[in-house]
């Protein structure tokens, strides 16, 4: 994973200025909490990149599909 502090890896949103969800690294914290996701209410999640990479696998099969789903 590349390492990152203060600047985000991600974005997720993006088409505003209203704060938009953000995925950051940082290699300086407890390996527990490499991976941050922050969102635009100013609140954090905070987890190891092993289950970080847990979370994408899931997410690429097809895991979340159904959450997703019902928001159409």
């Amino acid at each position: 994973m590349p390492e990152s502090a203060t600047e985000p890896i991600a974005t997720f949103c993006g088409n505003c200025n209203c704060g938009c969800p953000q995925l950051f690294v940082d290699l300086e914290a407890p390996d527990d909490k490499r991976v941050r996701v922050t969102d635009d209410f100013g609140q954090q999640v905070q987890m190891s990149e092993e289950q970080f990479r847990d979370l994408v696998a899931q997410a690429k099969a097809g895991t979340l599909d159904k959450l997703t789903a019902s928001l159409d």
